[in-house]
């Protein structure tokens, strides 16, 4: 490996942004599965998730205002890959907890970003990090019952996309374009769904108004700006841990807003799972201070070279 790829050290300070951010992303996709879930009879399970990208693409258009021109190749080819991602993802999603309860679909859905971290490990600590929170996440999916078949392979298909959008957030996050860059992923996730969308647009009623646009603001809009910035403070691998904020979120939101009881064995895949992302906080704070100056918060380094990925490089970009 040369020089060039190099694995780039990030700081406790970058990392515990990431984290946060990623928890907030965590909080809002759960908060708008609720309110889809009451959509799904009379637009469909579908047309709910393709219409709130669409929304949602709307809404980050107007917001960031991104530039057609002056794009590589490369950065338009991880913009298209990203909305792939973005369109599979969310609709193998609500197809499983169409079927399945939060807890359990959202579950399924990190096992890809599980398998990123694990995959993408350099360290036999940090292999053991990603095992820890796929154990309590295993925990957590204790309480479902009996489960749908095809809800579960509809979860298996969100969590290999979730994986690839794993490796994107951190590639298009470092990429010049920025926020930009994922204003037109989404926008491109909205045109492949629009077979799906546009069917359910004559069904929308004026009830369906809020839930809709609130389901899109906080599940799409604000979970794809929020992961692609946490994606710019740090690699694939440790995101992919983080995203384990996912089913634990969700069984909380599921326990609280939807009925689901959470037994004793989730609360403990609860807390595994905060102490997994506790120690990857940890564990790049040790690794920052024993690295030449430390890691920066997103500099100029190649964001994919943890996982073999490399991401085109960019200049720091302040959050919004």
């Amino acid at each position: 490996m040369s020089s060039v790829h190099v694995a780039h050290r990030f700081s406790r300070g970058a990392i515990v942004r990431a984290m946060l951010l990623v928890l907030v992303g965590a909080t809002g996709v759960q908060l708008s599965a609720v309110f889809a879930v009451g959509l799904f009879e009379p637009l469909g399970v579908l047309g709910t998730s393709s219409l709130r990208l669409a929304i949602a693409a709307l809404i980050l258009v107007a917001l960031f205002r991104p530039k057609l021109r002056g794009r590589s190749r490369a950065e338009w080819l991880g913009i298209v890959l990203y909305g792939v991602a973005m369109a599979t993802m969310n609709a193998m999603l609500y197809l499983a907890v169409d079927r399945l309860p939060l807890g359990i679909a959202t579950t399924l859905d990190f096992l890809g970003p599980c398998a990123v971290a694990l995959f993408a490990s350099r360290r036999a600590r940090e292999g053991l990090l990603a095992v820890v929170a796929l154990l309590g996440v295993a925990l957590i999916a204790g309480f479902g019952g009996p489960l749908d078949p095809l809800g579960i392979v509809f979860g298996l298909l969100a969590g290999a996309s979730f994986g690839l959008y794993t490796l994107l957030a951190a590639r298009v996050g470092h990429a010049s374009g920025g926020l930009q860059g994922v204003a037109l992923s989404v926008v491109v996730a909205a045109i492949l769904t629009l077979p799906f969308s546009v069917p359910a647009v004559p069904l929308i009623a004026p009830p369906h108004l809020l839930p809709l646009i609130a389901s899109a603001l906080l599940g799409t809009a604000l979970a794809f700006t929020v992961d692609t910035l946490a994606g710019r403070l740090t690699s694939a691998r440790v995101l992919g841990v983080f995203f384990a904020f996912d089913p634990v979120v969700g069984t909380i939101v599921g326990a609280l807003l939807l009925s689901q009881v959470l037994t004793p064995a989730a609360l403990v895949g609860v807390m595994l799972v905060v102490l997994a992302g506790a120690g990857i906080v940890w564990s790049a704070g040790a690794d920052a201070g024993s690295g030449a100056g430390g890691g920066g918060s997103g500099d100029g380094a190649d964001g994919g070279a943890a996982t073999g990925t490399p991401g085109p490089p960019g200049p720091p970009r302040p959050a919004p």
